[in-house]
């Protein structure tokens, strides 16, 4: 297949969190540039709008983006949200994959490609493995959801790779670089599309000790926890003030 006209929907994960460059919109690359830059190389006509913003749960992200997605007529649509809905401290994942499914039923009608990922597994991440069965059961929705809409799914569940922390940012809960690109690679081998990607170089992990470790992990919670959950006390979301990376048609960052 060749894809003319990619469209990115969704939140931080799609937006390219944890994969900094300060030269791009948003200050940010992330899997669905690296995707769009790959469908250009291979079709030097293919254009990219990227909706997706940080912060941002299941229901916005519907209301703000399919529909502005749908009017801009793409060939491709790729789609991720949910996972800030599962951070909250209460969720119903049923009506969530109501949503979810009502929202892929109008993208595959339109004649789209349409690509849905399961959630990661955070098994290996101590600080969300508490809602490792939050993320299962939405995981099996996406499944299903997939199936019912012949949609192509990625399974980011099954991919093994990320129960390596070099694949996750300092936040432990975005992707890293490596993560992005390794991501960029599932959703270019699950459509089929031929690429020359390969997987970031990775240092070697550290070898720390127990005090070490300690220190991290304050670090972790002063950088990143604290500010998170502070935001979320105050109902404000770190993408607010954020406007989407590529609003309209555009070619790929290259």
């Amino acid at each position: 297949m060749t894809y003319l006209r990619y469209a990115a929907l969704g939140d931080s994960f799609t937006e390219g969190v944890g994969d900094v460059d300060p030269a791009l919109p948003n200050g940010v690359r992330g899997w669905a540039d690296r995707v769009a830059t790959a469908l250009h190389t291979a079709q030097s006509d293919t254009r990219y709008v990227n909706l997706a913003i940080r912060g941002r749960k299941l229901v916005p992200i519907v209301e703000e983006q399919v529909d502005a997605a749908i009017a801009l007529g793409p060939d491709l649509v790729t789609i991720h949200a949910g996972g800030n809905d599962l951070l909250r401290p209460s969720v119903d994942i049923t009506a969530l994959a109501a949503v979810y499914d009502d929202a892929i039923g109008r993208l595959t009608a339109t004649g789209a490609t349409v690509v849905l990922f399961t959630p990661h597994d955070p098994g290996a991440a101590a600080g969300f493995r508490a809602l490792r069965g939050r993320f299962a059961i939405l995981a099996e929705a996406m499944r299903e959801i997939a199936d019912r809409h012949d949609a192509v799914l990625v399974d980011y569940w099954r991919l093994r790779d990320y129960d390596d922390v070099r694949l996750w940012s300092f936040d432990r809960l975005h992707m890293s670089a490596a993560g992005h690109q390794r991501m960029a690679m599932a959703v270019l081998d699950a459509l089929g599309v031929d690429h020359d990607l390969q997987t970031l170089e990775l240092a070697p992990l550290p070898e720390l000790s127990t005090a070490e470790q300690a220190r991290q992990a304050l670090t972790w919670v002063t950088g990143f926890a604290g500010p998170w959950l502070g935001r979320r006390l105050r109902g404000v979301s770190s993408g607010d003030t954020l406007a989407p990376k590529y609003p309209d048609w555009s070619v790929p960052p290259q």
